[in-house]
């Protein structure tokens, strides 16, 4: 099973949207940005550096960014069975499983930034990556430090995030290499993030939660708290509040998802991270990323010559598997579906599935139809998935 996976802050950089400026998926920016109520084109293209180091700032250019590529992924008609976001990214996952809604989550994420960012400015924090050493060697050397260090992010065996005070991480780091640690890197960071230095930001990002709306996701999306697959709206606004205070299970997470069966972990968003911390902890696991429109065409090569497939046949629709496709859009406009021809019913090659303006929509192959992934009077774009066709 596929699983798709979503960064957080950290994997920002500058110009990170260009690729995508062109592409179709590129409407949700400025969607975003009538959301936000300011132009996120610019921090997605014009920013530098130092303003998108800024918290508000690099949690709503990773989560917008993270959106485009998955708008993209669908449109070519990859689809997953699980998602799970690491810290901010777990606001993608909740939104590509259709548990947010995107205008809602883009609130969430600015919500989320600014108290962040304001909680961070009322205490002097930081946060540095220790490497080499397991958890409970990490755990050991912040819990014999005097002053306020923790634990942040179990991302990776041997990698290991800390936060806390900036004398007391000096000092944890010591204790770290003391008992083998090969390396302690401090991180580029703004703030103590997952640590009680956020207890202010919980406070405030309540409020925007227990307004939200939150509705059972689609599939699988596993929790950073807690490592587990949750389906309980309520579950999750606790979550999602807790998630800034405690630290995130993120290997552990990586765990459960194999263990519910994932075996294809397919990173969307601006970096490569996450891809690599699957590497140190499922070694066999199948690992994609996609951050460019040029990553679209390799996923599905990827996809398509998996040990379980077939490789499939040319077809003027995007495959899925080796027994499923896609009946694309030829072209921009309003989809009107055929009369009559519903889920399960037969499609012959060459069929009429419907309209766009004065095209006509055709598959290309015989098969059974498995569903619509265009409503009737949706406006479409130019090769936007119309239909998703089960092929003898």
């Amino acid at each position: 099973m596929i699983v798709f996976t979503y960064s957080g802050q950290g994997s920002q950089q500058p110009g990170m949207g260009a690729a995508w400026q062109e592409h179709p998926s590129w409407e949700l920016v400025e969607e975003g940005s009538d959301a936000a109520g300011r132009d996120l084109a610019h921090l997605l293209l014009d920013a530098d550096a130092d303003e998108l180091r800024q918290t508000h700032n690099a949690q709503l250019a990773t989560f917008l960014t993270s959106m485009v590529v998955l708008d993209a992924v669908e449109r070519v008609g990859v689809d997953a069975a699980g998602h799970a976001g690491h810290s901010l990214g777990e606001y993608s996952a909740l939104t590509a499983a259709g548990a947010l809604d995107f205008g809602g989550a883009i609130d969430l994420v600015v919500e989320r930034g600014e108290a962040m960012q304001e909680a961070a400015g009322k205490r002097v924090g930081t946060m540095s990556a220790v490497l080499g050493l397991d958890d409970e060697g990490v755990e050991a050397a912040c819990g014999a430090t005097a002053g306020d260090v923790w634990v942040a992010n179990f991302n990776a065996p041997g990698q290991v995030v800390i936060a806390g005070d900036p004398d007391a991480i000096a000092a944890a780091g010591e204790a770290a290499r003391a008992a083998g640690a090969k390396r302690v890197t401090e991180l580029d960071v703004s703030g103590a993030f997952h640590t009680p230095f956020m207890e202010a930001a919980g406070d405030r990002l309540r409020v925007a939660l227990d307004a939200a709306d939150i509705r059972p996701p689609e599939g699988f999306v596993v929790a950073n708290v807690d490592a587990l697959e949750h389906d309980d709206p309520e579950a999750w606004r606790s979550l999602l509040n807790a998630q800034l205070t405690r630290p995130v299970r993120w290997h552990q997470s990586l765990q459960r998802l194999a263990d519910l069966g994932f075996t294809t972990f397919v990173e969307l968003g601006p970096g490569r991270v996450l891809t690599g911390l699957v590497k140190r902890t499922l070694r066999e696991a199948r690992r994609l990323t996609v951050n460019s429109p040029d990553d679209l065409d390799r996923l599905l090569e990827e996809l398509a010559t998996a040990p379980e497939a077939t490789p499939p046949e040319h077809h003027e629709g995007e495959h899925l598997f080796a027994t499923e496709r896609l009946v694309v859009s030829p072209c921009a406009g309003v989809f009107t579906p055929v009369e009559g021809l519903g889920v399960g019913g037969t499609v012959a090659a060459g069929q009429l599935l419907g309209t766009i303006g004065g095209e006509d929509v055709r598959s290309s192959f015989a098969g059974t139809l498995m569903g619509w992934l265009a409503l009737d009077t949706e406006r479409v774009t130019s090769s936007q998935p119309i239909a998703w066709l089960q092929v003898a």
